[in-house]
Parts: C-alpha cells; sequence; structure tokens
C-alpha cells in the first residue's frame, strides 16, 4: 500500500523562514525541512495500481504557473484542543482552484471526492496534547509574510510513517502547463 498527497513545495528561502520562527510551545513536534509543504490533496492509502492511475489523472492537470506568499498563522484543533499550528498561504483562489482540479483527477482514478473544507496552509508543529505557549506564539507570529514567490508546479508524494514522524518521499513532478 501507498500513503499518498500532492501537495507544493515552498522554496528553500521560504522554508528556511518558517524554520526560523519554530519554537516556544513546550511539546509541539516541529516540522522539519523535508516536510514542510502545501497538501493540495490528502489521497491517503491507495494499492499500486490506483496509484499509478492517481499519478497517471494527476499528469493531465493543466494549470499556468501563480504567485502566493505566506500570510499570518492560525491553529487545527480536535475536540477543542489544538492539534496542528499552521502558516498561512494567500491569494486562496488558484490554489483552490487547482485543488479542485487535483480532486477531480483523483475522483476519476477511483477515489471519493475530497469532503473536508480545503484552508490552504503550511504545517508548522503537531501537538498531541494541550501546551502552553500557543497563544503568545501566535500573537507573536500574527503579522508573518513572505515575499511572493511562484508555483510552478507540484508534486505527488509517499509519506512512511515512523517512530520519529513522517517521513515524504516525491513520487512525481507535475509542471505548470499555462492552464
Amino acid at each position: 500500500m501507498h500513503r499518498l498527497f500532492a501537495a507544493i513545495r515552498p522554496p528553500a528561502d521560504i522554508r528556511a523562514r518558517l524554520l526560523l520562527l519554530m519554537g516556544g510551545v513546550p511539546g509541539a513536534r516541529w516540522q522539519e525541512d523535508d516536510q514542510l509543504h502545501l497538501t493540495l490533496r490528502f489521497i491517503g492509502e491507495v494499492d499500486r495500481h490506483r496509484a499509478n492511475d492517481i499519478a497517471d489523472g494527476l499528469a493531465a492537470v493543466r494549470f499556468a504557473p501563480f504567485t502566493i506568499a505566506l500570510r499570518g498563522v492560525g491553529t487545527f484543533d480536535r475536540r477543542g484542543v489544538v492539534d496542528t499550528i499552521w502558516a498561512g498561504v494567500e491569494p486562496h483562489d488558484p490554489l483552490a482552484h487547482l485543488h479542485r482540479k487535483i480532486d477531480r483527477a483523483c475522483v476519476q482514478a477511483g477515489l471519493p471526492a475530497e469532503s473536508r473544507a480545503f484552508l490552504p496552509h503550511i504545517t508548522l508543529a503537531r501537538l498531541s496534547r494541550p501546551a502552553p505557549g500557543i497563544d503568545v506564539f501566535l500573537a507573536l507570529q500574527a503579522g508573518l509574510f513572505s515575499p511572493p514567490f511562484v508555483v510552478e508546479g507540484f508534486t505527488l508524494f509517499e509519506s512512511t510513517l515512523g517512530r520519529s514522524g513522517a517521513r515524504y518521499a516525491p513520487v512525481a513532478d507535475y509542471p505548470a502547463s499555462g492552464g
């Protein structure tokens, strides 16, 4: 089985900016450089045949390059307990458009349509229990921004879960094509 997701890998200077702000929340498991990405579609566990169909379907996704930038920070929670700290990304429209195209390709490959709302973000940390310092971190980083950067493609990644967290390996790259 292959655990897959489609994502944008930010450029090195953007990842470096994110790595510099990580810290100050006891118990947070901060992402490493090779884990920083913007998920466009979580695919999940699929067999080799379905993985090949998905890879082929993603190759047909057409989109023009577009520009985005980091903007602010936030959290996700599960049952009222924060479990994820993230950096926001704007503008949302071109990302949402690409997300929909990728989702359609996945549906055509036999997967169910994405049921969760799409909120473009880059995960910075995961938490397994309530942690002090989250509010201070959010206040200090509320003004997070970056220079704009161009999205010139996306990547299909395979995720392998281990004791030290998830490891991501690129499977295939899909360059922008003009629309």
